[in-house]
């Protein structure tokens, strides 16, 4: 299975926020939307970064709630991983374990097409598995 499939099924929407956005307010838009990252995008509407819920609490855990104040642009991880709509699953799968992330933006030649989630690729290779063995069972059955 490809990433677009996983987006026609979940669609293509994605939370994002501005460079100047503050983490109190981000924070506010994780939990409103209940994900686990949002993209940042510039004002031309290109991608420049993400945050996750894993860089508030770091910066939470450094700064206090002072860190709340403190713009998506300081605190964002920047040179994002991305995958394409023909990407696999496995392929993303792999690439979440070895780098540990949670989140990949989806690029279509160039342009934001979608994120998928650690979740998201979770669910789809459970349901081939669960696929996999009712086809298992049923050859045996019929052995």
């Amino acid at each position: 299975m490809i990433i677009a499939t996983i987006l026609s099924q979940k669609g293509s929407n994605v939370v994002t926020v501005r460079p100047e956005d503050d983490l109190g307010t981000i924070a506010a838009t994780l939990a409103s939307n209940r994900i686990g990252a949002v993209l940042v995008l510039d004002a031309a509407g290109a991608l420049v970064g993400i945050v996750s819920e894993r860089d508030i609490v770091r910066h939470l855990a450094q700064a206090g709630a002072a860190a709340l104040a403190q713009r998506a642009s300081l605190v964002m991880t920047r040179g994002l991983h991305t995958v394409t709509p023909q990407t696999s699953v496995t392929e993303a799968m792999g690439m979440m374990t070895d780098r540990r992330i949670r989140h990949l933006p989806v690029l279509d030649e160039g342009r934001l097409a979608g994120m998928v989630s650690i979740g998201d690729l979770v669910k789809v290779r459970m349901s081939e598995i669960e696929q996999e063995a009712e086809h298992l069972r049923a050859f045996v059955t019929a052995a």
